[in-house]
């Protein structure tokens, strides 16, 4: 079994946590690389409309250059947002829209890799308004 670079796993975290801030839903992180060997970790991500879409893609670019300078290698499906893919190289991270998502049916493709659900936080969790 490979050894997981620490610097991918934390940004693969910082991806997800993004996409939760801005209300993404059924976020995951599947740990891909034993099986894939191009990527350490696929980050998934559904939102509702296009424009969730681009603000959760937008929140996730700005929260990895805030983290570590990582800007992507490339972004594809920008267009029309129903499936945009970020790739990091050690981390790619997938926005889709729901229907998407369900349509393409990656969560199935890669039910055999360990996955992590990324909920957001509970009230109790939440940082307080002051």
């Amino acid at each position: 079994m490979t050894q997981v670079a620490p610097g991918a796993r934390r940004r693969a975290a910082i991806a997800a946590d993004a996409a939760i801030d801005k209300k993404a839903e059924d976020v995951v992180v599947l740990e891909v690389g034993p099986v894939l060997g191009i990527a350490e970790f696929f980050v998934l991500a559904s939102a509702g409309n296009v424009r969730q879409v681009r603000t959760v893609v937008e929140a996730v670019e700005a929260a990895l250059v805030a983290a570590d300078a990582s800007t992507p290698r490339s972004v594809e499906g920008l267009g029309d947002a129903s499936w945009v893919l970020m790739d990091y190289g050690d981390v790619v991270v997938h926005v889709f829209l729901t229907e998407t998502r369900e349509f393409y049916d990656l969560d199935r493709l890669w039910a055999d890799v360990p996955r992590t659900e990324v909920e957001p936080p509970t009230a109790a969790q939440a940082p307080s308004a002051t």
